[in-house]
């Protein structure tokens, strides 16, 4: 599983799938575009100011509201490495494994970390590092299965491979 840093962008409580990607962009099922309007109406110049490795740093309730795939994957197509939230709305959660897209709840990360703030987050522990700061907020780490869908990029990508095995 990998270990990765990036730039925090933080978001609050119940950020709901329409601030993710807006609904009038629900007509193209293109990940590139998508992307493009990934948190546009949180903030509209999102997509422009990330760098590949970013991470989403969010409160309660994340991706709440419609259950639409698009939602998550706009974050990954944007670039963006990981979610890290107090908690997610099940259907997001969900989803955001069938895509892989890496995503773990830790309360205290959420409360502590600051927009700007740079991190390092090793899946397979859990763990969360300030690299400023050095501290360390853990997440509880996936199952190995689950670790196993979001390494193969999720779960249709995890079928393929397992069909090829046999």
């Amino acid at each position: 599983m990998a270990v990765f840093s990036g730039k925090i962008w933080k978001f609050g409580d119940d950020v709901d799938t329409d601030a993710i990607i807006p609904a009038r962009y629900l007509n193209t099922s293109d990940p590139a575009e998508l992307a493009r309007h990934c948190m546009e109406d949180a903030d509209p110049t999102f997509s422009a100011k990330l760098s590949p490795g970013d991470i989403i740093v969010a409160g309660k309730n994340f991706g709440c509201g419609s259950s639409r795939e698009h939602a998550p994957i706009a974050i990954k197509a944007a670039g963006i490495a990981c979610v890290i939230a107090e908690s997610f709305a099940r259907i997001f959660y969900r989803n955001a494994i069938n895509i892989g897209l890496p995503i773990l709840e830790a309360a205290e990360a959420s409360r502590c970390l600051a927009e700007g703030d740079r991190v390092e987050v090793d899946l397979e522990k859990g763990e969360i590092r300030h690299l400023e700061k050095g501290e360390v907020y853990r997440a509880v780490p996936f199952p190995p299965f689950m670790q196993e869908l979001i390494a193969a990029g999720g779960l249709i990508n995890y079928v393929r491979q397992k069909v090829k095995a046999t």
